[in-house]
């Protein structure tokens, strides 16, 4: 495989799972005795530490004591997932290659499955990949509309859908492989233009593909890989998952 670098997503706060006893940053959350981003992080033993960007906000130090050996770079404030992206670019000064974009609470994401995302990328020769999929766990995440052609058109966040919109089936799962310097530049031209006035990473592959850039999907059958951790059910959720489920091998 060729060389990939990765930005994993986690500034959140988590303010839906917080309670006095624990105020801790979202991806701090336990699951079967480890935070949510260790699964993350045992899930890409294919890209090096030093090569891993992770993006922090609230309580960081929390993070970065527990996670020794990567780089962080840090969110000031929550402008959406676009925004979080952009606080990592000084990390990628001088990088040409291809980066994984990916999200320290969703851990339920399987190692073949980012491999999966990532060798489609380099195979097809994409200048941005994104992995949809089906699942049948009723989930608020954004549509991915397809052409005449059945190639991608756009990603609508499920907050700006329509009722018929609402009825595509094929999820974005907020992850991606990007160019790079590709991503960043696209990055400069999204503008909060939206119901929540946020910076949506969603809009970048749409920026690309309008450049004449190579926008392609992977999509599988998801399942329950995608759930993201925001509230109490989706982290009781997350919890049984695992634990009727394999354990997975430690990051050596």
């Amino acid at each position: 495989m060729e060389r990939i670098k990765a930005i994993v997503l986690a500034a959140g706060k988590g303010t839906r799972l917080q309670t006095e006893a624990n105020d801790a940053p979202k991806v701090m959350r336990t699951v079967c005795g480890k935070p949510l981003l260790r699964y993350v992080l045992d899930a890409l033993p294919f890209i090096s530490e030093e090569d891993i960007v992770i993006v922090v906000g609230y309580k960081k130090e929390k993070i970065i004591d527990s996670f020794p050996g990567y780089i962080y770079m840090e969110q000031a404030g929550q402008l959406g997932t676009g925004h979080a992206v952009m606080a990592a670019e000084a990390a990628f000064s001088g990088y040409g290659g291809a980066v994984l974009v990916c999200y320290g609470d969703m851990p339920l994401i399987k190692r073949e499955t980012y491999e999966s995302l990532v060798m489609a990328h380099f195979s097809e020769k994409n200048d941005c990949t994104i992995l949809t999929g089906e699942s049948a766990v009723p989930l608020p995440y954004g549509r991915v509309v397809r052409d005449e052609n059945d190639r991608f058109s756009r990603v609508i966040e499920h907050k700006d859908c329509t009722e018929e919109q609402r009825k595509i089936t094929e999820l974005n799962s907020g992850v991606y492989v990007f160019d790079a310097p590709l991503l960043f530049r696209a990055l400069k031209s999204i503008r909060p233009d939206n119901r929540q006035g946020e910076y949506y990473l969603t809009d970048v592959p749409a920026i690309l593909s309008a450049g004449g850039a190579r926008v392609g999907l992977l999509k599988r059958d998801l399942g329950d890989e995608i759930i993201g951790v925001n509230t109490p059910l989706e982290l009781a959720q997350v919890e049984e998952r695992l634990t009727r489920g394999t354990p997975r091998p430690q990051k050596k």
